[in-house]
């Protein structure tokens, strides 16, 4: 097997990749596909990139070539399913399940890595001698396309298989949030890491090898291409959303602090074109701002409080915070202890925790304490996890 370097260019918010071989492919090579990854190219010789930084892909045309001597192909899909030239449905719902298929154009299978089939087989994997993963993370710990890349990591790592990363820019780059305890691992916390844990795809795929976070102390073998011309801190525009319900940078930027709203009874946003950019519930009338969550293809099909008038905030022109807030959730908690009704805010509290990553958070807020005492009570383990981090940072 023969490699080629390919360095990245990062300038304008776009990834810039020459058109050159990354890969050989031999015998019956299968590539992972992930969601906005679109396929171009000559050959199955190539993994190629196209400028704008959506996708790496081999050719899904050579089955209609076979004087290239490669078969085609097989693609493998995370929670959201593949969006691409291909015309293969990518924008499942949340939690929806992702079912194998093929590729309608070209005929290749389509492999879930979403639902019960979370983790690659040995039986897919026989015939392959790398995966790619090429997929745009958004920086959280709860965003699960790097719960896949773990699975992805591990099953390298049993079957002797090599995992090559694409890498991007992070988009919400900060390191903030409780850093995730032991008894709340989940596929929603992965790791012991912060919400924000500050690493491209890349350099967290270096820290689950470093820090043996793979099963029984196996390594992967592991091959990042960075991104040149980007360094943390240096904000990146997204140039298609990494999910239906991120549809553009404030939601991005707001996705870490309102995610855990998911396990209260406030909605935010699923059902309308902003999602995680409103929030509110039919319950309280906390601003004279209001929106009605429906059926949205694309989006949602089925969101919370359906066809039901919800009144909370805008936040779709504000300033997002520059890291995790507990703030907006503060202040619903509050609200609803006002009314009375404070024991209906945390719906699912199990589900609470998992986004969090420990059971004190919910604690502290019941309790009434203040955003600085809680955030106080995370800050030594986040000053452990920053010294740790340093070591894998590819772009400082």
């Amino acid at each position: 097997m023969q490699y080629y370097k390919i360095i990245a260019t990062y300038h304008e918010n776009k990834i810039h990749f020459p058109i050159l071989p990354l890969v050989y492919l031999q015998r019956r090579d299968r590539a992972k596909g992930y969601h906005r990854s679109r396929t171009d190219g000559p050959s199955l010789t190539y993994i190629k990139r196209e400028a704008c930084g959506i996708g790496c892909k081999p050719n899904l045309q050579s089955r209609r070539n076979p004087s290239v001597g490669h078969p085609a192909c097989s693609a493998y899909t995370n929670k959201k399913g593949i969006r691409s030239r291909t015309r293969i449905p990518g924008d499942a719902d949340a939690g929806e399940t992702i079912r194998n298929g093929k590729d309608t154009r070209t005929g290749i299978p389509i492999l879930s890595l979403y639902g019960k089939n979370k983790k690659p087989t040995a039986t897919q994997l026989q015939d392959i001698d790398l995966i790619v993963f090429d997929i745009q993370d958004v920086g959280a710990r709860f965003y699960t396309y790097i719960s896949t890349m773990q699975y992805v990591m591990e099953a390298c790592a049993e079957n002797r298989k090599q995992l090559v990363i694409t890498d991007r820019p992070n988009p919400c780059d900060y390191v903030d949030g409780p850093v995730r305890q032991k008894n709340q691992k989940s596929f929603v916390g992965m790791h012991a890491i912060p919400i924000l844990h500050g690493c491209t795809v890349g350099e967290l795929a270096q820290m689950i090898n470093g820090e043996g976070w793979l099963p029984n102390g196996k390594k992967c073998a592991l091959t990042v291409i960075p991104v040149e011309g980007w360094k943390h801190g240096q904000p990146y525009s997204l140039p298609v959303k990494p999910s239906p319900n991120l549809p553009n940078d404030q939601a991005i930027a707001l996705y870490p602090s309102l995610c855990p709203f998911e396990g209260t009874a406030i909605s935010v946003g699923r059902g309308t074109l902003y999602p995680f950019q409103v929030i509110g519930s039919p319950d309280i009338r906390i601003s004279s701002f209001s929106f009605r969550p429906e059926a949205l293809e694309g989006f949602d099909k089925n969101p919370m409080y359906k066809n039901q008038y919800c009144y909370g905030n805008n936040l779709r022109h504000i300033t997002a915070p520059k890291g995790f807030s507990l703030k907006y959730i503060i202040t619903y908690y509050q609200a609803y202890q006002d009314l009375g009704k404070a024991d209906k805010f945390f719906t699912r509290p199990q589900w609470f925790d998992l986004l969090i990553g420990n059971r004190t958070v919910r604690e502290q807020i019941m309790k009434g304490a203040s955003e600085e005492e809680i955030r106080a009570g995370w800050q030594n383990e986040l000053e452990a996890y920053k010294k740790m981090r340093e070591k894998y940072l590819l772009y400082e």
